[in-house]
């Protein structure tokens, strides 16, 4: 099933497999991100939401099918020439240097851009030092006045809360100059106050041009601020649409929302 919104396409899943061994982790999974576009991925745990990112962030190969990126097959392409491609991906579980300054895990964002040779970096002249103070500028003029941080761009990483490390995370995902910032479940772990905090941003980051291509778990966050929904279930796309479509779509609710007189009706409540 592939997701028919107007807008072309920025990133494009069409058919996408993934097998190890004999199991299939997806099957078929098509749909699209438009750009400008705040795009979610939803389903029940197990449902391939992972292998998805992975697979469109090079870190898996599919079996079949493709991936595109500003109109480019990029099913064989490797992460990290995806990563200078403009796909930025932050993870669950928080990937920063906690012994380096927040400044120092911002400014690591932005190492697949760089063009300063070995030499170059090791004496600090000519292009190493005209890049370092470009990338420092604009860290601090366009990421870390934005976010917010300048109170702690000097602090260890390992010294800040929760709520802040998921910050510099994002922080050095924008870093990358991304032109699709893919973030993994970027509420888990948060309270409701730092959730609150983060739909925010990811509006404001919206409306400074970038697209968000997410997977989430939280309804209420995910109804409230995506555009377009795709909803996967045992590695398929079972639906594509907006909040109110993927609401009162059947095959959702018996896959993953429930119902009201359901025994267990959290995802259906958050959804309201």
């Amino acid at each position: 099933m592939v997701d028919q919104s107007d807008s072309p396409p920025l990133l494009e899943v069409d058919g996408v497999t993934l097998a190890f061994g004999g199991v299939k982790a997806l099957t078929g999974v098509g749909f699209r991100v438009a750009p400008g576009s705040i795009t979610t991925v939803i389903g029940p745990n197990g449902a391939g939401k992972t292998s998805l990112f992975n697979t469109i962030s090079g870190f898996y190969r599919p079996t079949a099918g493709t991936i595109r990126f500003l109109g480019r097959d990029i099913s064989r392409v490797a992460a990290p020439e995806r990563a200078r491609l403009g796909l930025a991906r932050s993870f669950q579980n928080i990937a920063l240097f906690r012994g380096m300054t927040v400044l120092d895990n911002i400014k690591l964002g932005r190492h697949a851009h760089l063009r300063t040779n070995v030499l170059d970096a090791l004496l600090y002249l000519g292009r190493a030092r005209r890049e370092e103070m470009a990338l420092r500028a604009d860290i601090e003029e366009r990421i870390i006045d934005f976010l917010e941080i300048d109170h702690i761009r000097h602090a260890p990483v390992a010294a800040l809360s929760y709520g802040l490390r998921k910050r510099v995370e994002l922080a050095r995902a924008l870093a990358m100059q991304p032109k699709v910032l893919m973030r993994e479940e970027p509420v888990a772990g948060m309270n409701t106050g730092e959730k609150v905090d983060l739909m925010s941003e990811i509006e404001n980051i919206k409306a400074r041009g970038y697209t968000i291509f997410m997977i989430e778990h939280d309804m209420r966050f995910v109804m409230g601020l995506c555009e377009r929904i795709a909803v996967l279930n045992f590695g398929k796309i079972i639906a594509c649409g907006g909040p109110e479509e993927i609401r009162n779509n059947e095959q959702v609710i018996e896959a993953y929302l429930g119902r009201e007189d359901d025994d267990d009706t959290e995802n259906a409540e958050a959804a309201q």
